[in-house]
């Protein structure tokens, strides 16, 4: 598992201002969290650390509508509302100097698009970015601005013609989805809670692309409960042959770890063990379809010291070619901050304690369960499109 090129993460501590202010779930802590305890463990001597550049307007407006971010700009430095733009809700209050900060995200983000395309890394990962849900012309889920957008329309800009994002998020990746979804260069696939129950309510398997992109968005709607077994169950029997048969030229992934079991605002019940394996498959992918090159950003997690700060640092382990055991004890130095800091007690070990297996899909189909029906109605939509039969 070992990366056999340089491998980066954009960063600098003053992305953590991108803060929606007190009670907010989205609380920066998590992100300061995850740097902290991946430098204590080490992860942080394998990757080289990048700064983050701010995205000026121009680069910004490569997806969004310049009414957007005269919005944004105006409201973080006079106050007030735009509900036409999706600022002032409780989703997305405002905040003081909120352009700066959300443009702070948007430049890691490309920072990190362009450490891989110019060949200075292999892997890059923006921690900090993956505002999966913003669309052009507003803000939405905790979203400001959506840095990946940007990243994929570089991508295009350059020529590419290619692309693969996967969002793991338990969230549908909406804003991703909804900015290509008419651009056959662009596929984008999302493993989310079912939008039945869960924000945006978007994202099922009859939404699979426009008019001449038939078959470049894949959602496979997951039932609330399902756990390690049936989301690995669910990946494996749709991720790799659609990338496969896409011969991405690279692979962009989207990492929120709202689908723990842990996670207040969802109803997946996954492991951090769970949730590392997919990284390790999807790095495995990277190098399989993209020669190694490979895009990647973080997002939704809202158990904050629980959650996000270990499967976050599992996610750069991997990104940096070291991933570390699964038992590993947190550092001291690192519960002690938290217990300080935040007067709660940390997680003692970089593990769930589970060993993460999953029945194969070509270990047979059972239509009597919601999973395999979930499964099977994207695998129906999608995989002709591809060349590929759904049924084996």
């Amino acid at each position: 598992m070992e990366c056999s090129g340089p491998a980066s993460v954009v960063f600098d501590k003053s992305l953590v201002e991108y803060d929606f202010g007190p009670g907010h779930p989205m609380s920066p802590v998590r992100v300061d969290l995850t740097m902290r305890l991946a430098e204590e463990l080490g992860v942080l001597e394998h990757v080289r650390m990048v700064e983050a550049p701010v995205a000026d307007d121009d680069l910004i407006a490569t997806v969004h509508d310049r009414s957007l971010i005269a919005a944004v700009t105006r409201c973080g430095t006079e106050g007030g509302e735009d509900a036409e733009h999706g600022l002032g809700t409780d989703d997305d209050p405002v905040f003081r100097d909120m352009h700066k900060a959300a443009a702070h995200v948007v430049g890691a983000t490309v920072e990190a698009f362009r450490q891989v395309t110019s060949g200075e890394s292999l892997h890059s990962a923006s921690i900090a970015g993956g505002l999966h849900h913003a669309m052009a012309d507003r803000s939405a889920g905790f979203c400001i601005y959506n840095d990946i957008a940007v990243g994929i329309q570089t991508l295009l800009d350059q020529g590419y013609q290619r692309i693969a994002y996967v969002d793991v998020d338990v969230h549908h990746g909406d804003g991703v989805e909804r900015i290509f979804y008419d651009d056959p260069r662009v596929l984008t696939i999302s493993l989310h809670e079912t939008g039945q129950m869960l924000f945006p309510g978007t994202g099922f398997p009859s939404d699979s692309g426009g008019p001449g992109a038939e078959g470049t968005a894949v959602n496979v709607a997951l039932p609330p409960g399902t756990a390690d077994a049936g989301w690995l169950r669910a990946f494996h029997a749709v991720v790799p042959p659609v990338l496969r048969a896409w011969e991405p030229e690279i692979l962009v992934t989207q990492h929120g770890c709202d689908s723990h079991m842990e996670d207040p605002l969802a109803h997946l019940m996954l492991t951090v063990d769970g949730q590392r394996a997919a990284y390790v498959a999807l790095h495995e992918l990277a190098h399989e379809v993209a020669d190694g090159r490979w895009v990647v950003t973080g997002g939704g997690g809202y158990a904050l010291v629980e959650v996000v700060p270990r499967a976050w640092t599992h996610l750069l382990a991997i990104v940096g070619g070291h991933p570390i055991p699964p038992e590993t004890p947190t550092p001291p130095g690192w519960r002690s901050h938290v217990t300080e800091l935040l007067d709660r007690t940390p997680p003692h070990r970089m593990t769930d304690g589970r060993t993460p297996a999953y029945r194969d899909w070509a270990d047979g189909y059972d239509p009597e369960t919601w999973l395999d029906r979930a499964i099977m109605a994207t695998r129906t939509e999608v995989f002709p499109l591809h060349g590929l039969d759904p049924y084996p």
